[in-house]
């Protein structure tokens, strides 16, 4: 795919997906989602970790209200279920590890976007903002499910009835991203964080991943079997062995991501 709304980068096993409508606040369109659901599950196929970021001053603002004209006419439950849903859901279920590294505001559907990352480091500048009520909308494109399940009920209840925005440093604090970091230095700090990613144990993030979301839902007694099938794969693998190896030699560990 020809990419307009986004760039596309991979390098010594780092992919970074940058939204490229900085004039529009990477405001999303019908395009932007085609692409970004591209993207993500092409570069799943050669990147060892996936990050999102946005060109500019946002990371991005949700919807493009003027993409389609008059926005009171849109199709909402069919966009959400043929364009937001398949972006979502390729973003959330990529196989490799997959960070938001949020430059600046995350807002509507952006903040979700950002969400269903595995990790979220924020700017210090950025904030979250489930801004759906001040139009007369809920908050979609995942969100009644992402943050009940990372700030628990009376946070996500009041981020979405009060519409306020959410500072990166009220998000880490309350436990919905992994970290806010200072702006200077930002970018070679979310850099450094993908770089250790995309050269450690592919195998096992993947597992990482399948076992802590799968978990919801699960017995203890279930969880412990699903433990128990993952660690015997990974345990398979030549990463385990050249972990192994490296720590019995006291040197750092060559992962291949097999």
């Amino acid at each position: 795919m020809d990419y307009q709304t986004i760039t596309v980068e991979i390098s010594d096993g780092l992919g970074v997906l940058t939204f490229n409508r900085p004039d529009k606040m990477n405001s999303l369109t019908g395009q932007m989602r085609a692409e970004i659901n591209h993207a993500m599950r092409d570069m799943a196929g050669s990147a060892r970790v996936i990050v999102l970021t946005g060109a500019g001053r946002a990371f991005c603002t949700g919807q493009d209200l003027g993409d389609s004209g008059d926005a009171t006419q849109v199709d909402l439950e069919r966009t959400l279920r043929d364009e937001y849903a398949p972006m979502l859901e390729a973003i959330y279920d990529c196989p490799v590890p997959t960070i938001a590294a949020v430059n600046g505001p995350a807002a509507g559907a952006g903040a979700n976007l950002a969400l269903a990352t595995d990790i979220v480091i924020a700017s210090e500048s950025a904030y979250f903002l489930q801004a759906f009520a001040r139009i007369g909308l809920l908050p979609d494109a995942g969100g009644t499910w992402f943050m009940p399940r990372q700030m628990g009920f009376a946070k996500a209840m009041g981020a979405a009835l009060f519409a306020d925005k959410i500072s990166a440093r009220q998000a880490d604090d309350w436990g919905l991203i992994w970290e806010a970091v200072a702006d200077d230095g930002f970018e070679a700090h979310w850099k450094a964080r993908a770089a250790q990613l995309a050269s450690g144990p592919t195998m096992a993030y993947g597992a990482i991943k399948q076992a802590i979301r799968g978990s919801y839902g699960k017995t203890l007694p279930e969880q412990l079997e699903t433990e128990a099938h993952l660690q015997g794969q990974c345990g398979k693998s030549r990463d385990f062995r050249e972990g192994v190896l490296a720590f019995m030699e006291k040197r750092p560990a060559n992962f291949e991501g097999r």
